[in-house]
């Protein structure tokens, strides 16, 4: 523990350099500043294909074990992209990882179509899933019923975005307005208790709790422990029957719950698209910790497609190394574990419409890729085509 301490205080004493910023761009037009080559801990697909454009995929770790679980799947006619961020261990987002997608693909074959209900189904299935999971496992390992994920989803099919979320990761559209200017457009509704309007809907629905959200350690916090107040997993505070055992001081609730704190009930939402809709950014929040959506949607919007989730990663690890008075060549030498003090698992998918290439039929593989774990195999997008 001491050693620990020592580590993260030389890490963020080290004197700020001065120097003068070179504009030499490398064969990726990545800055050399941003240069990835020494971060072991960065993950990155630069330019792939889907139906109708391409996608950008990055991800860099920060805990001991990786908590961002995350997935981009492409069909002959649509993508599939899944962000999901657990919190408490990697149980929750890695069985999203693993389920979610097939849940999804089973319920649009069984109804013939792709529909914001179709998408809330497979939601729910997950969730049941993995409840399933925690009361068999609970007897063997009683913490897993405190761990959890956030959950964000995209499905764009035949000009229509779908878009699925709960937690606070966050989808944002970018559009072209007049004089070829980019303007940001939030699509996503952040469950998280630091909102003045998630409060004021937890205290509606829980009238007769004066404690259901407590400020803690500086934070809103739903019964002092937990930000989001949508997730899957989290057993806990949603199922009586697993609540945690008082030998979990972090996790005890002073008073067994009588309904579900929490809910994975997911915001939905669907969007024709247009021709002026150029791209998609979805994103943990450890990205939106560090720069806005406006931020964003330009860097993407000014820069090359190639390599653009990646430079998004970097722009945030920069100002996560300026917030600490350090530069992002400093960071890249904090082991995983300590780098969690300076900035969050970050997974980031950028996908851009050609909208022309709707009607023509494009051939893509049918493939699976597995953010981070590097896993790419074919696709269970197969059938879709035949479907409304």
């Amino acid at each position: 523990m001491f050693s620990w301490l020592a580590r993260i205080v030389s890490a963020c004493l080290r004197p700020v350099r001065r120097y003068a910023r070179m504009n030499k761009e490398d064969e990726n037009g990545l800055d050399d500043e941003c240069s990835t080559s020494e971060d072991a801990l960065v993950w990155c697909r630069d330019l792939e294909k889907h139906s109708c454009g391409e996608f950008s995929f990055a991800v860099v770790q920060a805990n001991e074990v990786i908590e961002d679980h995350s997935q981009v799947e492409t069909g002959s006619d649509a993508v599939f992209v899944g962000i999901y961020d657990g919190h408490g261990g990697p149980d929750a987002s890695r069985f999203i990882n693993d389920h979610l997608f097939l849940h999804l693909i089973r319920i649009a074959q069984e109804n013939g179509s792709i529909s914001e209900d179709i998408i809330r189904n497979a939601v729910s299935a997950t969730e049941d899933g993995f409840l399933t999971l925690v009361r068999r496992s609970y007897g063997i390992k009683p913490l897993i019923a405190s761990i959890g994920s956030c959950c964000l989803v995209g499905v764009i099919r035949k000009g229509t975005l779908y878009i699925a979320n709960l937690g606070d990761s966050r989808a944002v559209i970018g559009s072209i307005c007049g004089s070829n200017k980019i303007i940001a457009e939030q699509l996503t509704r952040e469950h998280n208790a630091s909102k003045e309007d998630i409060r004021r809907e937890l205290r509606s629905l829980h009238p007769e709790d004066s404690q259901i959200v407590v400020m803690k350690h500086g934070t809103w916090r739903v019964k002092g422990i937990i930000q989001v107040s949508r997730s899957i997993g989290d057993a806990y505070l949603k199922r009586p029957e697993f609540s945690l055992d008082p030998s979990f001081p972090r996790f005890h609730l002073p008073d067994p719950i009588r309904r579900p704190v929490l809910t994975a009930e997911p915001s939905i939402c669907s969007r024709v698209l247009q021709p002026n809709d150029k791209f998609v950014i979805f994103a943990s929040d450890g990205l939106w910790e560090h720069m806005t959506n406006q931020e964003a949607a330009e860097i993407v919007h000014n820069n090359p497609r190639t390599g653009i989730a990646r430079r998004l990663l970097l722009a945030a690890l920069n100002e996560a190394a300026r917030k600490r008075e350090m530069r992002y060549k400093d960071l890249q030498k904090v082991e995983k574990g300590i780098r969690r003090f300076f900035h969050d698992d970050i997974t980031i998918v950028v996908v851009f419409f050609d909208h022309e290439l709707q009607e023509k039929n494009v051939l893509v593989p049918e493939v699976s890729i597995k953010g981070f774990i590097d896993t790419v195999g074919p696709s269970n997008f197969r059938n879709l085509h035949e479907m409304q």
